[in-house]
């Protein structure tokens, strides 16, 4: 990057910054604050193990350095400006959770576009949000897109605060359905037997919610899939799982027939057959429905967050916090466009062209030197794919 176009991105970072009230974190005062400036060659300096105190008002801070990109702890430190985490005294650290568009399994780079790339991600935020609402009953959460490729979701209910690395990797596993056991998710009951002395055990899949209810969800999905073939086709379909064969698949077309009840119910163990085919689900649940989160984030107990509020350096956007149910019309390249850089047109010289979705408009941008949208201009400036031209 250029230093004009530096200077410039410099100049209309601080230009938002005047215009824009930032709220800082819940006990913005025991965390360990960062920033990354426009500083000169391909490497970014990081300045960290800063206190809230060190910087002064935040807003004053933004316009007086506008960073390219600014952080905040997870953690809450006894000393948050002291130069090494031990001399900082951990406390208690939010429990965050990243989604990133580039290290999703169903997003392939160089092929999907910015705005598909989103979508996907957008997707998987709200499974994460399910996992967090329904399984864990989190209450204290913030939402936040973070300007670049996806979600940061920040969970401050009092009874994780504390939690270890060790315990916050439990939950990554779980919303990542890693190692996942099907029998864990059977409920084995003792009843009466019918007619006998002694009793006999039922055991059932739980179907009120977590994995037991996904899988259920997908297995019955596949049940009413089979009812609506032919009995040739349904078999042939069956027979197309490792280990089924005509006997198996016969049992197992014969329970979803005649007992479609009892396994909507979730009694899926009532044939060996059905209890075998059933098993195959909770894979599939674990590919279809797990929260593809970056793993490292919700373990690290210190880490460094982008502050939401501020602008995101490598795109010009704003990170923005977004409520629960305005999620599914949030359109990031819309709606986290900053105003400060709508309304006029600049001059720059494009290096690398392409097709751009921002602003609710489509451009197919050539190389060379034109005027465009400034913020389209801000966006190619901050992605490195245009430099600043004199106007």
């Amino acid at each position: 990057m250029e230093e004009r176009t530096r200077a410039y991105l410099r100049g209309r970072f601080r230009d938002h910054y005047r215009r824009t009230e930032i709220t800082p974190p819940p006990a913005a005062n025991e965390r360990e604050w960062g920033f990354i400036p426009w500083t000169e060659g391909p490497d970014t300096t990081m300045v960290r193990h800063r206190s809230l105190l060190e910087l002064g008002d935040l807003s004053e801070f933004l316009v007086r350095k506008r960073p390219r990109h600014v952080y905040f702890s997870a953690g809450h430190f006894r000393d948050p400006g002291a130069s090494s985490m031990h001399a900082k005294d951990w406390q208690s650290a939010d429990l965050v959770f990243d989604l990133d568009a580039d290290h999703l399994p169903n997003v392939t780079l160089g092929e999907d576009s910015y705005a598909e790339m989103l979508a996907t991600c957008k997707d998987a935020l709200i499974r994460l949000l399910e996992f967090l609402e329904d399984d864990f009953a989190f209450e204290d959460m913030q939402i936040v897109f973070s300007g670049g490729r996806g979600y940061h979701v920040h969970v401050r209910d009092t009874n994780i605060l504390e939690l270890d690395r060790e315990h916050r990797r439990e939950i990554v596993d779980y919303v990542r359905g890693i190692g996942l056991e099907y029998e864990e998710l059977i409920e084995t009951e003792t009843v009466a037997g019918l007619g006998r002395k002694t009793p006999t055990e039922r055991r059932t899949l739980q179907i009120e919610g977590g994995w037991g209810k996904r899988t259920h969800e997908h297995f019955m999905a596949f049940v009413d899939e089979l009812l609506a073939m032919d009995e040739d086709d349904a078999l042939e379909r069956l027979q197309a799982f490792d280990g089924i064969g005509e006997g198996k698949a016969t049992a197992t077309l014969n329970a979803a027939r005649n007992n479609r009840e009892g396994l909507e119910s979730g009694n899926v163990t009532v044939h060996t057959a059905v209890s075998q085919l059933a098993e195959r689900f909770a894979q599939t649940a674990v590919e279809r429905d797990n929260a593809p989160i970056d793993e490292p984030v919700t373990t690290d107990t210190n880490r460094l967050i982008r502050l939401p509020g501020s602008l995101h350096g490598g795109s010009g956007l704003k990170t923005v916090r977004l409520e629960r149910d305005e999620i599914a019309d949030f359109d990031p390249l819309t709606d986290a466009v900053p105003k400060t850089f709508t309304g006029q047109e600049i001059a720059v010289d494009v290096t690398q062209g392409g097709e751009v979705d921002l602003g609710g408009d489509s451009f197919t941008i050539a190389a060379g030197d034109q005027s465009l949208p400034e913020y389209v201009a801000v966006f190619l400036m901050a992605r490195g794919r245009a430099e600043k031209e004199t106007e």
